[in-house]
């Protein structure tokens, strides 16, 4: 009898154990080669940006998670609603991986459909919202984000945002972002951001906002 309540609690404790593992947050791997966005973005720079910048907001976040609420919530919950030092964090995690998976060593160059129709109905044309987009990037002080985004209409508009500032704080759908903390850039382009923001464009996969823009017509999530 003592044999098997000892069983039932070494097993306890192991799933608690385990339960525990799977709520931490794990760095997601670049989806392509450290290499392969040459020459706009270097094997350097995408070493440290996402080995050392992400997997560092990744690791604090897990150790401000621990033992609050925000340990049982997805990653996106804890977006929408924590804020301080959780939210920055776990803000940055959401907004670096959403950045990497925007990219891709072989894009698709130019959106078609229904995204291009609305970026042309909102813009004027593809080039109107890609230098609209530029001006914002170049034109926000300090650190932070730019993003295409989707309202739940399907309007698009571009925000920016300080620091790790989401649109999912404000119920915003996001098509795609451009990084514009200097560790993004700093050393391939130094302090010519408005360089490193053009060069990005060579590296949008334009599929893949497409698929979250018609996630977004059909009432899905991104």
């Amino acid at each position: 009898m003592i044999f098997i309540l000892l069983l039932l609690t070494l097993l306890i404790m192991s799933t608690t154990a385990t339960t525990a593992e799977t709520r931490k947050f794990k760095l997601a791997p670049l989806p392509y080669a450290y290499n392969s966005l040459e020459p706009e973005i270097s094997e350097e720079t995408l070493r440290f940006h996402h080995d050392k910048h992400h997997a560092g907001y990744v690791a604090k976040l897990n150790t401000l998670i621990a033992g609050t609420p925000y340990e049982m919530m997805s990653l996106k919950s804890i977006v929408e609603k924590s804020d301080g030092a959780i939210f920055n964090n776990a803000a940055q995690v959401w907004n670096h991986d959403f950045y990497f998976d925007t990219l891709s060593p072989t894009p698709k160059s130019k959106p078609e459909g229904a995204l291009l129709e609305a970026i042309v109905g909102e813009y004027g044309s593809l080039e109107n919202m890609q230098k609209a987009m530029d001006e914002a990037a170049v034109n926000l002080f300090g650190s932070g984000w730019v993003w295409l985004v989707a309202n739940n209409d399907g309007r698009l508009s571009i925000m920016s945002g300080a620091n790790a500032d989401n649109p999912l704080r404000y119920g915003l759908h996001p098509l795609l972002t451009i990084d514009v903390w200097e560790h993004a850039y700093y050393i391939d382009y130094r302090n010519a951001r408005a360089d490193a923001v053009r060069a990005i464009w060579n590296r949008v996969d334009w599929q893949k906002v497409e698929q979250r823009y018609s996630s977004v017509l059909h009432k899905g999530l991104l």
